[in-house]
């Protein structure tokens, strides 16, 4: 054998031990460490990891544990915590489907009430950023859905579960949600009123009064109502909107002095 081909084999046979090498550190990275666990040592591990704030081990234990043995109780329990645990982590729209499944698969599982909440949760925060985005309708939009899937979610355990422990907190955030739409509505009138956008800022203030009356926003659409009105030339409607605005709010500011140009200091949302 020559030099050269000496050299060619050695760089083959070097060449086909890396690749042997490579393939063994690749199945040695993808190797399932859970794959012989019995059910009881996933959830067992599972509830460890979430224990312990490890939430993305943890939901990913309870995914396996309700795929590998679908059937009993500790699947049941492995799949609302899969829900729990994308809450934990932020995934609002994975918690949410993971309830919803949980409702369709098992209606009758004594625990439907703390899925209704968790439900009700995921979707809540999505809430918190509303007076935010008012520049941005898209974002407005996708936040309102979520505030009113949430509002329904807590609805419908207030409804079935009356007694629920997580009853009173639920009707509290239904509260808030229907307070922070109604002023998000009439903040956006302010905003069209402020801009010049008289008519814009009138049809947005009705809404606002048609479709969350007796919430804290009532004051502000009245107010912005009332001076579109005036900026409109509309002396009569700008007349019985200040004796509607007088007679609910005799101290609003609106009365004699001019609208905010941003969130009334009184806003109140809880």
């Amino acid at each position: 054998m020559t030099g050269a081909t000496c050299s060619r084999w050695l760089l083959r046979l070097l060449l086909a031990s890396s690749v042997l090498a490579l393939g063994a550190c690749a199945s040695t990275g993808d190797t399932d460490i859970t794959a012989n666990w019995s059910a009881a040592k996933l959830y067992r591990e599972a509830s460890d990891e979430m224990a312990n704030g490890a939430y993305d081990t943890a939901t990913k234990y309870f995914e396996k544990l309700e795929s590998r043995y679908p059937y009993g109780i500790l699947a049941q329990q492995a799949l609302m915590e899969v829900a729990y645990g994308y809450y934990k982590q932020g995934e609002r729209a994975q918690a949410v489907a993971a309830c919803d499944r949980f409702l369709k698969i098992y209606p009758n599982n004594p625990y439907v009430d703390y899925v209704l909440y968790l439900k009700g949760l995921s979707n809540f925060y999505a809430n918190q950023t509303l007076f935010t985005k008012l520049a941005d309708q898209s974002a407005y939009e996708r936040d309102q859905r979520g505030a009113k899937e949430s509002y329904a979610a807590f609805r419908e355990l207030v409804t079935r579960f009356p007694d629920s422990k997580y009853s009173n907190d639920a009707r509290e955030r239904m509260r808030y949600i229907v307070n922070s739409l109604g002023l998000y509505d009439a903040h956006v009138a302010l905003f069209y009123f402020n801009r010049g956008a008289y008519v814009a800022a009138a049809d947005r203030a009705q809404e606002t009064l048609r479709e969350y009356p007796d919430t804290p926003a009532t004051q502000l659409a009245l107010g912005v109502l009332m001076n579109s009105y005036d900026r409109l030339g509309l002396t009569q409607l700008r007349d019985d909107t200040q004796r509607v605005l007088r007679l609910n709010y005799p101290e609003s500011p609106y009365l004699s002095g001019p609208l905010p140009t941003n969130h009334p200091s009184w806003w109140r949302l809880w």
